[in-house]
Formats: structure tokens, C-alpha cells, sequence
């Protein structure tokens, strides 16, 4: 048994080291082209890896949460000025009572921590959530922003989190905004043109609102409406990885397929 034992220790060190070495050859070939300056991930399977592996839904949630630590300390490293994780669409919002309360649950806790540990402070990041605010909890909303007013000065880095987020909701309400304005006549019709349109979306705060990268985990290849009118030109990467299990292999992955690409933005 002991033998037994040993071997698997020795081939579970050998994996872990074939990782690594890996990890370091993918970094030197990143590291020697332009990096993403804003990079969007659509953080697909949390619910299908708990089922894979026999755990209940709500675990997949949980594990999903403790992911998002290890992939912004990943795109700080790189050197990504810009991130934006998807975490809760306005549709999600109509699963059950009890899975929406966990997901809310599980976003104050990460607000706290978030609020505790200065990383935002460290790296000079700008906080943000974008999304239908309104439908965010008023106890939920106090953290949100007392971050944001704690960090809005902040210029190095951006992170963005998309709750109660949908691309469809954001241009309706940018729509409404300029209407607004039209109908005060504080805005010519004739005026209106995409900048306009950009800047009454929820990403107008950032340098650089439309990401170079969209990533998404799961296997599924679609938008499943985040970032409509910011991801026009956007390199997609859909990996076959659910998001509990993504690794810095796989944000290096898709940072070289986005390297290898020449971007013709239409022409």
C-alpha cells in the first residue's frame, strides 16, 4: 500500500511539475507580443462542474466566487489594464429564490473581503459594477459604493463587474438617456452618433470600453448578451473549461490565440 501510495504521489508531482513547465514556456511566448488591454470573461459552468462532480449546484457557486481571487491576481501580473467579469445577467435573475439569494449571498462576502484585503488599493484599481443597479439590494448597494467612491480616483487598473447585467438592458437605457435629452432639447437629433451612444453606456468611466478579449469558459460559444455594443470588434475565445476549474494556463491560452490574430476591426 505504502509503494502503492508513493507512485501515485510521484505521478501526481511529475502532472503538477509538466504544469508548470507549461505555464512558463506559455509566459515567455505572452510576455514577447502586445498584451490585451481590456479583456471581458464570461464565467460560464459553475452549476454543470458541480453536477460533473457530484456536488450540489450551490457549491459550483461558491468554488466559481473563490476563482475570481486567483484570475485578477493572473491579469495583474500581465499587466491587463482592464477587466470585466460577468457574474450575473439580468436573465439569471429569474432561477429560483434560493440560487439568487446564494449568488447575492456570495457577492456581499466578496464585497467585504474586497473591502478587508486592499487589493484594489495596492494595484490602484478602479471599482465598478455595471449593470441594472436598481435591482442590486439596498444592504448590497451600501458596499458597492462605498468601494466605488473609495477607489474612483484610481487610473493604473479597472475591474469591472457585470451584476444584474444585461447588453440588451444597457442600450435601452442609453437610449432612454439620449431621448431624454432630446426631448429637454439638450440634444440635436443630428448630433447623435456612436460616440454619443458609447458614451451613455455603462462603460463610459472606462479608457478603454470596448475589450480587446472576450473570453468565455464552459464550451459554449455565445455572448449571451454581455457587451453588445462594446464587443462589435472584440476577439472571441470560447474554452472548454468550466470556470471552477480555469487555470493560468488557460487565460494564457487565449491571450496567445488573441496574439496570433490579426484585428481588421471591418476593414
Amino acid at each position: 500500500m505504502r509503494k502503492l501510495l508513493g507512485s501515485i504521489a510521484l505521478r501526481i508531482s511529475r502532472s503538477r511539475f509538466s504544469i508548470w513547465l507549461y505555464e512558463k514556456s506559455l509566459l515567455k511566448q505572452v510576455s514577447q507580443l502586445p498584451m490585451p488591454n481590456h479583456i471581458g470573461i464570461i464565467m460560464d459552468g459553475n452549476r454543470r462542474w458541480a453536477e460533473l462532480k457530484g456536488l450540489d449546484k450551490s457549491l459550483g457557486h461558491v468554488f466559481g466566487a473563490k476563482k475570481v481571487d486567483e484570475v485578477i491576481k493572473w491579469c495583474y501580473e500581465l499587466g491587463i489594464k482592464i477587466l470585466t467579469l460577468y457574474v450575473l445577467s439580468t436573465e439569471n435573475l429569474k432561477r429560483s429564490p434560493e440560487e439568487i439569494q446564494l449568488l447575492l449571498n456570495l457577492f456581499k462576502d466578496k464585497l467585504v473581503e474586497i473591502m478587508d484585503n486592499g487589493v484594489l488599493h495596492k494595484n490602484q484599481t478602479r471599482f465598478k459594477v455595471i449593470g441594472r443597479r436598481d435591482l442590486i439590494p439596498p444592504d448590497i448597494m451600501q458596499y458597492v459604493e462605498k468601494i466605488e467612491k473609495d477607489t474612483e480616483k484610481y487610473s493604473s487598473h479597472f475591474l469591472n463587474i457585470a451584476f444584474a447585467y444585461g447588453g440588451r438592458a444597457e442600450i435601452v437605457d442609453a437610449v432612454k438617456s439620449i431621448a431624454y435629452d432630446v426631448s429637454k432639447k439638450l440634444l440635436d437629433p443630428e448630433e447623435i452618433n456612436e460616440e454619443t451612444i458609447s458614451s451613455r453606456l455603462y462603460t463610459a468611466h472606462l479608457p478603454e470600453p470596448d475589450p480587446d478579449l472576450i473570453i468565455r469558459t464552459s464550451g459554449e460559444e455565445r455572448l449571451s448578451n454581455f457587451l453588445l455594443w462594446q464587443s462589435a470588434y472584440s476577439e472571441l475565445v470560447f474554452i472548454d473549461v468550466y470556470w471552477p476549474e480555469f487555470r493560468k494556463i488557460d487565460l494564457l491560452r487565449a491571450i496567445r490565440m488573441y496574439q496570433k490574430r490579426k484585428r481588421r476591426f471591418g476593414l
